[in-house]
């Protein structure tokens, strides 16, 4: 009797282990490729809009570029977004990150919109967005500037290939806002390896972009 009652809940464990999985498995959404977005913390703290988190705003943090985030992105039009329901993103995971992403609120906003779509659990996302941060050089020419800077957006890309010799220059695109630097974008195939960027990416179409320096 006690076996027949091992052996049953053993195959409601598996069952329910296996529904678990098949939801995990659903939850993701057709994408072609990452997009890997690197905000340009000193204009985005400058400008009207946007939560202003003291760990990338506050005045001394002079921060650069940062991770804003790791984005499943379609060929052809924006990528999928918000593709389950997940669960608060773990302290253990959140430590790590800050190291990457300026505040928890980001990093919480990050997993429910896009890494839900991934197909993945947090800490493999988590690592997959650290591993593509790692991968990246930014150039020398932005890495600190002290002083405003005004750049066209091939300008800007060509420095991001010019320090990163393994990615060809269609890896990196550059977005601005209200003539701003907004991000630099690059992108990365599945197996998160430079790849050519598409249209969706976006690009900052104004001849030139303001590049204010950290504070």
């Amino acid at each position: 009797m006690a076996r027949s009652r091992l052996l049953v809940i053993c195959l409601l464990f598996v069952t329910l282990a296996g529904a678990a999985h098949r939801r995990a498995r659903k939850s993701a959404a057709p994408f072609d490729y990452y997009l890997l977005s690197l905000s340009w913390a000193p204009d985005f703290c400058a400008g009207p809009a946007g939560n202003k988190d003291p760990l990338e705003c506050a005045p001394g943090r002079r921060l650069g570029f940062v991770v804003h985030g790791l984005w499943p992105q379609s060929n052809t039009g924006r990528g999928p977004e918000n593709c389950g329901s997940v669960s608060p993103v773990s302290a253990a995971i959140i430590t790590v990150m800050l190291k990457y992403m300026p505040g928890q609120s980001l990093i919480q906003h990050e997993w429910t919109i896009h890494g839900s779509c991934a197909g993945v659990s947090a800490e493999q996302y988590f690592a997959s967005v650290r591993q593509a941060r790692d991968s990246v050089q930014i150039p020398s020419e932005l890495a600190s500037p002290t002083q405003t800077l005004s750049e066209s957006a091939t300008q800007l890309e060509a420095q991001f290939a010019a320090a990163n010799p393994g990615f060809p220059q269609s890896a990196f695109r550059a977005t601005c806002v209200n003539g701003k630097l907004q991000e630099a974008r690059i992108c990365l195939d599945k197996n998160l390896k430079p790849r050519q960027c598409t249209a969706s990416a976006g690009e900052c179409a104004a001849p030139s972009m303001t590049i204010l320096p950290p504070r």
